[in-house]
């Protein structure tokens, strides 16, 4: 049988590498655009498809169709929210046609939970014909958000 100690010690270990791996993980992940993959029509909002149904919501915060627009879904005490904003506020500022809109969660929380935003910042990526291209949970990389408006950016003006 080990000491108390021992086994405290091998907890103690174990918890932190445990904080330590999700960290790693977390930092890796934060702020990375992904791809948005079609939701299947089960969750489907009012238009009989998720695409049609995030159209409809989208549409409900202000989106337009024709400019591609860097939806920010924020909330007032986020620090990293702040953060987030200055660079949409960069990038949309160097890209002609890109508009940027923030949207305060306490405020449309039915469209965050329609939208599948579960934390803040959540920045959707939403090309000119309205739909949802790229989607980042926390501040997004700079460059990475410029590779990625700038062909969308292209298209919709010419």
């Amino acid at each position: 049988m080990q000491s108390p100690n021992l086994t405290s010690f091998s907890v103690l270990v174990a918890v932190i590498a445990a904080a330590t791996a999700f960290g790693w993980w977390r930092r890796r992940h934060d702020g990375r655009l992904r791809a948005v993959r079609d939701r299947r029509p089960a969750a489907a909002g009012p238009g009989g498809t998720a695409a049609a149904g995030d159209a409809a919501t989208l549409a409900t915060l202000g989106v337009r169709p024709g400019a591609v627009t860097l939806v920010q879904f924020s909330a007032p005490v986020c620090a990293p929210c702040r953060a987030a904003r200055r660079v949409l506020d960069d990038v949309a500022g160097r890209l002609d046609g890109v508009t940027l809109l923030e949207v305060g969660v306490d405020e449309h929380l039915d469209a965050a939970r329609a939208l599948e935003v579960w934390r803040t910042p959540t920045v959707l990526v939403v090309d000119a014909t309205g739909r949802v291209v790229r989607r980042a949970a926390g501040v997004p990389d700079r460059d990475e958000l410029l590779g990625t408006l700038a062909p969308l950016a292209a298209r919709a003006r010419g």
